[in-house]
């Protein structure tokens, strides 16, 4: 069928239809898979909520570099002085439906209302837990920032609203989005869907973010593969000063390992890529997936162990906590 979100040229990781990750699995998992691991019944329980003892109320401005969850794999990072959300989420449920699908256990760690001017939108790709069409109506009427997405995520957005301005790129482009911070779409093993019959039609990524303060690393939602992409961040852009790596959503194995990363793997990620300071995100808030709510923190407690690696190296981060980089 024809891509109703992009066209444009052929490329190693597109093949004029369909995005695709050049050299490892191509495919999206198969309805069956799925269907199957739906009727395998070890879902884990969760709680009826996972409340976290975190609230923040953010400075309208920071000169170096400040980072809060949101919750799941959306969090606003405040450096040289710009506002810029990931994957912003506000709404009840990672769902295209207000009345079923996978809810939020824990509130938002940021109040929409508490939020200081935001002057950036980076949405990472189009699946349901990181693209809130709802959230960005919301932040465009109030705000006005600049959007950036991978490619064919701007039809995605302004199908909903096409009064929404989005700029898209592809795998190694770069955007100003102030006179001190620019961001690069860098390449991640997943791919993408709002439906059925659209699969990979959107292209997916992380971000890397040089800013004064040092690299910011947006993994994004992706596997682990051969590792390359995470040394090729390094390659590229250096060491960051924090990396936001996905550490949720992974269980089980046969299934979820080509798209999410497990604890063990995000701390390879970490030493791939030669980060610093790492932030766990991805986790706790809405359940995708078989493994319990706690289950990817503890997991990254042995895997820190197991590297000898200081646990405040690496942080599963909770809603409305923050981290702080001075330095700058």
């Amino acid at each position: 069928m024809p891509n109703p979100y992009y066209e444009g040229p052929a490329s190693d990781h597109f093949d004029g239809e369909r995005f695709f990750n050049p050299g490892r699995r191509r495919e999206t998992p198969p309805l069956r898979a799925l269907l199957r691991w739906r009727l395998n019944g070890q879902k884990a329980k969760w709680p009826q909520g996972v409340p976290s003892p975190y609230k923040d109320r953010p400075p309208e401005r920071v000169e170096t570099l400040r980072i809060a969850l949101v919750g799941h794999a959306s969090f606003l990072i405040q450096a040289a002085g710009c506002n810029i959300l990931v994957d912003p989420h506000w709404s009840e449920r990672a769902s295209p439906f207000s009345f079923a699908g996978p809810r939020r256990f824990n509130a938002p760690g940021i109040a929409f209302d508490d939020l200081p001017p935001i002057d950036v939108v980076l949405v990472t790709h189009n699946h349901y837990d990181h693209l809130d069409v709802a959230t960005l109506i919301r932040l465009w009427r109030a705000h006005r920032p600049l959007i950036v997405a991978p490619l064919g995520n701007d039809r995605v957005i302004q199908i909903a609203d096409p009064n929404i301005a989005v700029s898209t790129g592809d795998w190694g482009e770069r955007f100003v989005l102030s006179p001190h911070v620019v961001a690069t779409i860098t390449p991640a093993d997943h791919w993408s869907a709002r439906g059925l019959r659209d699969r990979r039609m959107a292209l997916w990524g992380g971000f890397a973010l040089e800013a004064p303060a040092g690299l910011v690393y947006i993994a994004g939602d992706t596997g682990y593969g051969d590792g390359s992409i995470f040394r090729g961040v390094r390659k590229r852009f250096g060491s960051p000063a924090v990396a936001l790596i996905p550490i949720g959503a992974y269980e089980p194995r046969w299934l979820m390992a080509p798209q999410h990363v497990d604890p063990a793997e995000a701390v390879k990620i970490m030493r791939d890529c030669g980060a610093r300071q790492a932030l766990g995100v991805h986790w706790g808030t809405f359940h995708l997936s078989d493994e319990n709510h706690d289950a990817p923190e503890k997991a990254l407690t042995e895997a820190l162990e197991a590297y000898a690696i200081a646990p405040r190296r690496f942080i599963a981060l909770r809603p409305g906590q923050v981290w702080e980089n001075t330095a700058g």
